[in-house]
């Protein structure tokens, strides 16, 4: 890796505040002017997005968001090829806010029945909304998780090796941008495309998010492109497997929660693990232990991209 893909690891891991956002963002617009590109941070709805490269001629826009999560005491379990598995585990992580919500109210109503006071009841469901609204914020913008190796500062440091790996003569077939907020709802991307309605509709995007904790790299088309056989096919010669490494261009169902998803040509790139009955998944992100980096997903990836971009 680069010294500077190095400096992200060692110094810019945790990127939640406006503050740690503001000095990366600064870092990261002097490293691409030092490599020859003109960066410029484009500011949307909840969102500053760094854009290295024309939206409006790219044939390619390469993406990766830089916001960071929250700390959870459980990990976001994503399984992408097993929807019924990822909708119960999502549902399960629901079940201690429900019991939260009825241990709460349960000693209220006793506290009401102890004063004889009935007009206290008014307050059960005005703490009870005020518990849930805790728990999302938590989720959304709690305190910051330290550790960020997989999600995202892989999907920073593959779009960063990219741009440094680029040669010259196919730099302008190229955008790259880091995404702001993914974490929150996607902002960073949905500012994005708002400003940039034909790179939504007619741009190829390949967007990494959480690559370097697992042998298995998948990509993720949306409806559309799934359709298009022969960029498919592009994809699929550009990025090649090595040793335990393998790629595959998921053209059955799968999906995959990222900004990708505000693209109509979109493409998820994630790394996996594999395990009988649940298959393909992800585990360990938004958890202190999001701390594996593979170092070998990124150099695929990169040179991938490279071999995608020459090849347009």
């Amino acid at each position: 890796m680069t010294p500077q893909s190095h400096t992200v690891l060692s110094d810019f891991q945790v990127r939640k505040s406006r503050r740690q956002k503001e000095a990366f963002r600064a870092w990261l617009c002097g490293e691409l002017e030092r490599a020859g590109y003109a960066p410029k941070v484009e500011k949307g709805f909840a969102a500053k997005n760094v854009v290295a490269g024309d939206p409006e001629a790219a044939k390619v826009i390469f993406s990766a968001h830089y916001d960071t999560c929250a700390a959870l005491p459980v990990p976001n379990f994503i399984t992408p090829r097993n929807l019924l598995f990822y909708v119960c585990y999502q549902l399960l992580l629901i079940i201690p806010l429900f019991l939260a919500v009825a241990i709460l109210e349960g000693v209220l109503l006793a506290v009401i029945v102890e004063l004889h006071a009935p007009k206290l009841l008014l307050l059960m469901p005005v703490t009870s909304i005020a518990l849930c609204a805790f728990f999302v914020w938590w989720i959304l913008d709690g305190p910051a998780n330290r550790h960020t190796a997989n999600d995202n500062t892989s999907g920073v440091i593959t779009l960063l090796e990219t741009a440094l790996a680029l040669p010259e003569e196919d730099r302008e077939k190229v955008c790259l941008v880091f995404f702001d907020n993914e974490e929150k709802g996607m902002f960073g991307s949905a500012a994005f495309t708002r400003a940039h309605k034909r790179a939504k509709r007619e741009t190829l995007n390949i967007n990494f998010d959480c690559v370097s904790d697992g042998d298995f790299i998948q990509f993720f088309p949306g409806a559309r492109l799934k359709k298009d056989g022969g960029t498919l096919a592009k994809i699929e010669r550009a990025f090649r497997g090595r040793g335990e490494k393998r790629t595959e261009v998921v053209r059955g169902f799968g999906f995959y929660p990222s900004d990708n998803a505000s693209f109509k040509r979109g493409v998820g790139v994630c790394a996996l693990k594999e395990r009988r009955i649940i298959g393909y998944y992800m585990d360990r992100i938004h958890t202190k232990k999001d701390t594996v980096f593979q170092e070998e997903n990124i150099a695929l990836l990169r040179d991938g991209a490279v071999r995608l971009a020459e090849s347009l």
